[in-house]
């Protein structure tokens, strides 16, 4: 009797390899003694760095070599992948808040935090979406705040449901500032907080050191308005797909709250604060 190194079909997938060791991935760590497959080098780890590690002999002797494989570990072949830095104390949010340590989202709470338009809304989400999630709050955009008063109607808001509104070019004698003390004054003012930045649109609270221009373009009256910002970058403006790929550039550009205009930063964590107090 006899091991039938090859099976009983020695075209079966896999025959090739049946017997070999598979080699398994080690992070490279300072100070680990690693064997270089077919070569015979072998030494202790003293820096990785540039895609290479560095090995060194108990004759002081230094030589590199490609992370990756043909690395032996214990006469075990082994993957050599760069160390993954651990993050240090309480990691932060996009917003700067201190990251909660339990990162799964709660139940959706009844308020809500509703914005003018889908750009607002996805800038809001890019930068406090983890504290929203946290805090189970939701973001919905209106299509416009001349459709506030109807939802208002439709679903009003009450000491269970409180709804904080962002505005755009929320500035004395704007339709936004007429709009908002009309409903303020209402039946709703007790169970609404509405808010707003100065700027013609959600765009213009990026700031422009994010954008790497010195300040975003002047658009002429009469003009709409992200034509004229696309056209005064040299960004094509012609189609609704242009002004679509416009926002993406410059949400592409937003990290954190420190690209962000205070304007608008301090209304948010004002509505953030209305809509999840007791």
């Amino acid at each position: 009797m006899f091991e039938d190194r090859y099976g009983s079909d020695v075209l079966a997938p896999g025959w090739k390899q049946k017997g070999q060791k598979t080699s398994r991935p080690v992070p490279a760590e300072i100070d680990l003694v690693i064997e270089v497959a077919g070569d015979g080098f072998t030494g202790a780890i003293t820096r990785v760095e540039a895609g290479n590690v560095e090995l060194e002999d108990w004759k002081g002797r230094r030589r590199q070599f490609p992370l990756g494989s043909g690395f032996l570990l214990e006469g075990e072949p082994v993957i050599l992948e760069k160390v993954v830095a651990k993050p240090q104390g309480r990691q932060r949010t996009a917003s700067g808040s201190f990251a909660a340590r339990d990162a799964r989202a709660r139940v959706a709470l009844p308020n809500r935090i509703l914005v003018e338009g889908k750009h607002d809304a996805e800038l809001v989400e890019k930068v406090w979406g983890d504290d929203l999630r946290a805090e189970g709050v939701a973001v919905e955009f209106l299509q416009g705040a001349d459709l506030l008063p109807d939802l208002l109607r439709d679903e009003p808001p009450s000491a269970k449901r409180r709804y904080g509104v962002l505005l755009d070019h929320l500035v004395p004698g704007s339709k936004e500032q007429r709009l908002a003390d009309q409903i303020l004054r209402g039946p709703h003012g007790a169970h609404i907080a509405i808010v707003g930045h100065p700027f013609v649109d959600v765009w213009q609270c990026v700031k422009p050191q994010a954008m790497g221009i010195p300040a975003w373009p002047v658009v002429p009256r009469g003009q709409d308005w992200k034509t004229g910002i696309c056209r005064g970058l040299g960004w094509p403006a012609d189609t609704k797909a242009d002004i679509a790929m416009a926002w993406k550039r410059i949400l592409s550009r937003v990290s954190s709250y420190k690209d962000l205009e205070p304007a608008l930063l301090g209304r948010v964590e004002e509505l953030i604060d209305f809509v999840t107090a007791p």
